[in-house]
């Protein structure tokens, strides 16, 4: 089974100073493992990253807010991110991972922990697509609860699924720019299908990983276009998040203040700066 490397443990000041009340809106907890083990069908190991290291992180680089999405190494035992939302007072959210067998009460223990959205794996290379019936059947039981659905997959697969996708009925959210590969330039087919699909008022993007979109390396400044043109597109459904503590990178580990200050690059303007990281996320996470 394939470990992870750990990330960088000297967060930089950026020279972006975020504003108060700033959302980490992608950003994980990994165990630690002997107090939450990891499921035994995941298909890697990260280092311990639990909540006191994301803390130490967020302070470091000016976040107050966050959103914990579970990731597939803990599989759909999401106690590790509900005992860091619980013991946030209020300033976290997540995002679970649940299968067909979920209960009604299940779902709604969840969401009393602070739960808004479930997300599901498309990415071939991690898994690929989820069973579909259940896909359709977990989101027509979460919708009465207001929540939304993350899409974790290659923009390339948004032609695959377009059908489903059009199907969904409650605010829908790409991840990490739709994993789309800088080296092939703004005008490829899959980042103008993603762009396409921003037209959608359903649909929500994260500006998060450029790590995973870049093909330059550190400091990942081949993504900015691709950051900048989706926050363009649908300024009042762009999150932006850290990926903390970035599971299942190759190549250079970002260092997490460089990331504040991609922000800033990829989004000049401080107002849509703000929407980004407040308003955003207040709808999807705290209008309730």
């Amino acid at each position: 089974m394939k470990t992870c490397k750990a990330p960088d443990p000297n967060p930089k000041t950026p020279a972006l100073k975020l504003p108060p009340g700033a959302c980490d809106a992608h950003c994980h907890v990994f165990g630690p493992a002997d107090k939450f083990p990891y499921a035994p069908d995941r298909s890697y190991t990260p280092p311990d990253a639990p909540v006191e290291d994301l803390r130490r992180v967020h302070a470091a680089i000016g976040v107050e807010r966050a959103v914990i999405v579970q990731a597939s190494c803990h599989g759909t035992d999401n106690t590790a991110m509900i005992d860091a939302i619980m013991r946030s007072e209020g300033a976290y959210r997540g995002v679970a991972i649940v299968d067909g067998s979920i209960t009604d009460e299940g779902l709604e223990r969840l969401d009393r922990g602070g739960v808004r959205g479930v997300r599901f794996n498309f990415v071939k290379h991690l898994g690929g697509t989820p069973d579909l019936e259940v896909f359709d059947r977990v989101l027509d039981r979460i919708q009465p609860l207001g929540w939304h659905v993350v899409l974790h997959l290659d923009a390339g697969d948004i032609l695959e699924h377009a059908g489903r996708i059009a199907r969904i009925k409650m605010p829908f959210v790409i991840d990490h720019m739709g994993r789309v590969q800088a080296k092939n330039g703004l005008e490829q087919e899959p980042f103008r299908r993603l762009l396409e699909l921003m037209r959608n008022e359903l649909a929500w993007v994260k500006i998060c990983g450029p790590e995973r979109v870049s093909s330059a390396g550190a400091p990942f400044h081949d993504a900015v276009p691709f950051a900048r043109r989706l926050a363009e597109a649908a300024p009042d459904r762009t999150l932006w998040g850290t990926d903390f503590p970035h599971p299942n990178i190759a190549g250079d580990m970002p260092n997490d203040g460089d990331l504040v200050d991609l922000l800033a690059l990829a989004v000049e303007d401080e107002a849509v700066r703000r929407k980004i990281l407040i308003d955003n996320p207040n709808r999807l996470y705290w209008a309730r």
